[in-house]
């Protein structure tokens, strides 16, 4: 139980990464390294998904091969463990061997369920899926806006409906969880409309060559879909037949994907019935967020308004468009991101808030020459020591329920309570005056300062060391703790 196995969807690297990759990089991250400071071993993995026709296409235009296309914009993918500070352990592409291995693997184990006939049907190739009349907007993809095109051939089909109703037991119960509840109810609605097979390959030459062969046709590529999703089975060594696949997928309950609302039916449904088809252990939870907009509007190329993660992080810093991410809005939810309000809530939270109150409490403590920084509970204030019960326990909850926004509000709730006990006991008079109780005050504003580096450290890890380890040198420092200078 004390393992637990996080991911991110593997993403198109047909372009470079904008914010809401990094939305989705930093929310695992931080759910992550929270774990791990909880004592729990952590797998964090993500990585790019490389099979895309989108990808063949984007080569094409560029006047280069796939191969190199694909290089280009994987490092840049990975890229962002440095830019944003992230903590994953592995980083998988599907161009490599072990993902290749593992996706024929799976298909042969889900072989009773495979069937191949003759099929016509509309293709959008930037979902990636086949699309009913039904289902278009005045004929377009209804996420890309894009006509799709007629395609007719012979590829091969998953028995999909096959499970239609033991996918629906398994999520109805929360054996496999969705969250948020209004995502597991669409997905419920969507079962009961009654689930079709569906294709699960297309034809190499279709495919210009590009994918993993249908194991014994090489005619046929895999669906890029059903090969990717394999990824997260593919990195434990599911190809190999590790014992690290045993570990942390067959044998292990905790296992979290965290994905896009666009990309819900592939992991609640396709995935799940893949791996009952193949008679391997499902995932525990599903953990859908929003999508991020800029000044209200979709990010499109365009529009001209693609946020660069990495133009970000150059101007603010990694911590600070880590907490935007994550204070701005519900995870949930659909944000919008404008520099006027990053800058609005960095200045609010950041430098005047959390940054005005560490600068006050280590000034005064140095001031007051304070050596016991360990703190005897009993000797600290107990309106302090309630407050700080009430607001841990309600951190902890809300963190194991992924609910980082709701986290923070808790955490800044407290130090607002700071703040106040600050402005009401005065402490800088105390110390002034030589009184005994600025000893008891500073140990209790001690004690309040450490555990919000404690609890915000998922969040801002560079930030709350550096604020950690002034702290253990106090008394010793000879210039102030300036962790977020206020932006003009």
């Amino acid at each position: 139980m004390r393992k637990f196995f996080i991911t991110t969807a593997i993403d198109y690297v047909n372009a470079s990464p904008h914010i809401g990759h990094a939305l989705e990089k930093v929310v695992a991250d931080v759910i992550s390294r929270y774990y791990r400071l909880q004592g729990r071993e952590v797998l964090f993995l993500t990585g790019t998904d490389e099979y895309s026709l989108k990808n063949v296409q984007a080569a094409e235009k560029e006047k280069i091969t796939v191969k190199e296309l694909v290089d280009r914009y994987a490092q840049l993918f990975f890229s962002l463990k440095e830019a944003l500070n992230l903590s994953f352990d592995d980083f998988i592409r599907t161009t490599e061997k072990r993902h290749f291995v593992g996706a024929q693997k799976l298909w042969l184990a889900c072989q009773n369920d495979i069937y191949k006939k003759s099929y016509q049907g509309l293709y959008c190739v930037g979902c990636e899926r086949f699309y009913k009349e039904k289902e278009l907007s005045h004929g377009h993809c209804p996420v890309h806006q894009t006509i799709p095109e007629l395609i007719e051939e012979e590829n091969y089909f998953f028995r999909l409906s096959k499970y239609q109703k033991q996918l629906r037991k398994i999520i109805e119960k929360g054996e496999l969880e969705i969250i948020p509840q209004n995502r597991k109810n669409e997905v419920l609605s969507f079962i009961d409309q009654g689930l079709e097979d569906i294709c699960i390959s297309r034809s190499a030459q279709r495919a210009r060559g590009w994918g993993i062969d249908v194991p014994d046709d090489p005619s046929q590529k895999i669906w890029v879909w059903f090969d990717a999703l394999s990824n997260y089975i593919n990195a434990l060594g599911y190809g190999e037949d590790s014992e690290k696949f045993y570990q942390w997928w067959e044998n292990n309950e905790n296992k979290l994907h965290i994905i896009g609302k666009d990309i819900l039916r592939f992991h609640a449904i396709y995935w799940p019935a893949i791996l009952l088809s193949a008679n391997l252990s499902l995932p525990k939870q599903i953990f859908i967020h929003g999508f991020i907009t800029v000044n209200n509007q979709k990010m499109s190329k365009s529009l001209g308004n693609v946020i660069d993660p990495f133009e970000l992080v150059k101007k603010y810093g990694a911590d600070a468009v880590r907490y935007f991410l994550t204070a701005e809005f519900p995870a949930t939810e659909d944000g919008n991101f404008t520099y006027e309000k990053f800058e609005a809530r960095y200045n609010a939270d950041l430098a005047n808030g959390i940054g005005n109150l560490f600068e006050r409490v280590f000034a005064m403590a140095n001031n007051a020459d304070l050596r016991g920084l360990n703190a005897d509970l009993r000797g600290l204030d107990k309106e302090i020591l309630d407050f700080y019960e009430k607001t841990d326990a309600s951190y902890l909850s809300k963190m194991d329920n992924y609910q980082l926004y709701e986290a923070l509000v808790a955490v800044f709730s407290f130090a607002k309570k700071l703040d106040q006990y600050i402005n009401q006991k005065e402490p800088w008079q105390l110390i002034k005056n030589k009184n005994p109780e600025a000893e008891k005050i500073l140990k209790t504003l001690i004690f309040g300062v450490k555990n919000i580096i404690s609890w915000l450290k998922p969040f801002m890890p560079q930030k709350m060391e550096e604020a950690e380890e002034y702290l253990k040198n106090i008394n010793k420092q000879s210039g102030k703790l300036n962790l977020f200078p206020r932006l003009k």
